[in-house]
């Protein structure tokens, strides 16, 4: 305890010296920032100014939207910043802020996707009483925890990671991680116990339902028509894709926090650090965009470009809860 030091700032490390090369950098990732905030909130407008798409899909691609433009501005901002600078110190409160901002946004991309997978294993698996199940105050409720949860969750841990003794102050990152804080602790074997009961606590329970859900989802592809099938599978690959991605991206930024820097490649390092913040708030809206024609059909109006209609068929009441 004697050599704990009382640091009221943190130091990113990651940072490469890229010289006038900063400025490029810089304008394409203020333009990628633009690009994530305008994608959300274009998704986000054209689900709120049309009725026919205020159904609990869409409206928690809505909420998934928000949460994207909320992560992106925890992190760009100061992020652009960095970028210009030749120092990277930062604050201890705007570090533990910066920390709740993308961790919350991170958690609630788990938790929204899992209602998103719950929304659809009950179309796919009970259509017949989807309309029932899925009221209003369900998606209200569904909504109010998908972003509670996680905010109680990241609250109490990083109150227990605000408390704790540091050794240091440089964080081997870009942003501020609470994993990068807890490393930096003098009693460390304690508080990597708590950071990884936090971490389980907030990825574990949703991973699992989600798998739970979409191996439902896949069971009764398998036991109805090819054509209800493909059907299927086309509304939930938007969902399946967004669950993908931030797989990946949140298993490189874990492995790379445990990872020693040093024997690392440092724009490798740089990639993975970045992949985490990044890719999931700009491929959201693409995928949901592209791939769910009712937000394609209104994007493509925005555009004043007229896609090809489908001629109407029947649909059995399978079909007809999906594409809800």
């Amino acid at each position: 305890m004697e050599n704990a030091t009382l640091s009221f700032c943190f130091n990113f490390t990651m940072f490469l010296n890229i010289g006038h090369y900063r400025y490029p950098a810089f304008v394409f990732c203020l333009l990628l920032y633009g690009f994530t905030v305008f994608a959300n909130l274009v998704i986000v407008m054209i689900i709120s100014l049309d009725s026919s798409l205020h159904e609990p899909m869409y409206i928690f691609i809505a909420v998934l939207s928000i949460n994207s433009v909320f992560g992106s501005t925890g992190f760009f901002p100061r992020f652009l910043m960095d970028l210009l600078s030749d120092s990277h110190l930062i604050s201890r409160p705007s570090c533990f802020t910066q920390i709740f901002v993308i961790y919350s946004c991170a958690s609630n991309e788990m938790t929204i996707l899992g209602i998103m997978a719950y929304d659809r294993y009950v179309a796919v698996c009970h259509p017949l009483d989807y309309h029932r199940k899925m009221t209003s105050k369900t998606v209200y409720i569904l909504t109010v925890f998908a972003l509670l949860y996680p905010a109680g969750n990241l609250t109490v841990t990083l109150f227990m990671v605000v408390r704790i003794p540091l050794c240091g102050n440089n964080i081997q990152k870009m942003y501020c991680a609470s994993w990068n804080i807890v490393k930096l602790s003098c009693v460390t074997a304690v508080n990597n116990i708590l950071a990884m009961l936090g971490a389980i606590a907030m990825a574990f329970l949703p991973l699992t339902f989600i798998l739970y859900t979409y191996l439902r989802i896949v069971v009764v592809c398998c036991k109805n028509s090819s054509e209800v099938g493909e059907k299927v599978l086309h509304s939930c690959l938007p969902h399946v894709v967004s669950f993908v991605i931030y797989s990946v991206t949140s298993f490189s930024d874990t492995v790379l926090s445990r990872q020693n820097l040093e024997e690392i490649n440092p724009l490798v390092a740089v990639i993975l650090s970045l992949e985490f913040v990044v890719i999931p708030p700009v491929l959201n809206p693409i995928m949901y965009g592209l791939k769910l024609p009712e937000i394609r059909k209104h994007i493509f109006r925005i555009l004043r470009f007229k896609p090809k209609s489908k001629k109407k068929s029947c649909r059995s009441s399978t079909e007809t809860a999906v594409i809800m």
